[in-house]
């Protein structure tokens, strides 16, 4: 993500932080836990394997991924934002977890060696980066060869009657309950935006493979609301 926008988005998600996980479970009708517990289940790692969970944000994934991997498993988590952190470790501490480390940083700059870890996550993170690309690049060169990633990401259905009542639920009735709950005038209102603005789905798979991933698959997952892309770094 450019520098200019990096205060502007980071400023947004420590403001609508501590009601981050009210709104998520509310407007998504509890689809984003459904969702998570998904990724968690495709992911394939080696029972001690280490996993990096880019964009954390209030931890509900790494904790996920802890709960169907085991303990043996450890999960780096990594978020700009201080806010989502702080209740990110709240959360770690009343699970009583361990093998959850967190730390503030920018997806664009790890601060980890080549072949780190078996598999990186993201959760919504990634229509937030800029450079989705140079991103991309970073977490394959994190991965050891053979090690995956899984990007969860908010997409909008296909043209039906679905998409269309979609469409009138995330344009103008999120925004509406999203400024009520979170006091922010423009966060879920930016939602929307940074959703459409997102890639179709080929074009964002042709991005991972141009990052350096093979047997790139996209999984639908409630009738196209969301989005599954996983890949592999090449042995």
């Amino acid at each position: 993500m450019e520098s200019r926008e990096l205060p502007f988005v980071r400023e947004m998600f420590d403001n609508i932080a501590p009601r981050y996980d009210l709104l998520n479970r509310l407007l998504s009708l509890r689809q984003d836990v459904v969702w998570r517990k998904k990724l968690v289940s495709a992911m394939v790692i080696p029972e001690n394997g280490k996993v990096l969970d880019v964009a954390c944000g209030t931890g509900d994934l790494s904790l996920e991924i802890c709960r169907q991997k085991g303990p043996l498993v450890k999960v780096v988590g990594i978020d700009f934002s201080p806010g989502m952190l702080c209740l990110a470790q709240e959360k770690i501490r009343r699970n009583q977890n361990t093998t959850i480390s967190l730390l503030t940083g920018d997806a664009l700059a790890l601060p980890f060696g080549n072949a780190s870890f078996h598999a990186v996550t993201i959760a919504f993170g990634i229509r937030n980066i800029q450079d989705k690309a140079s991103a991309l690049r970073a977490f394959c060169d994190c991965l050891i060869p053979g090690g995956m990633v899984l990007v969860l990401e908010l997409a909008t259905p296909k043209k039906s009657r679905l998409r269309d009542a979609y469409l009138a639920y995330f344009q103008k009735v999120l925004p509406t309950i999203g400024r009520l709950f979170s006091r922010h005038s423009f966060a879920y209102s930016y939602l929307p935006e940074s959703v459409s603005r997102f890639p179709e789905t080929d074009a964002f798979m042709t991005i991972m493979e141009k990052a350096g991933f093979s047997h790139v698959t996209c999984r639908r997952l409630t009738l196209g609301i969301a989005n599954l892309f996983m890949g592999i770094k090449p042995r």
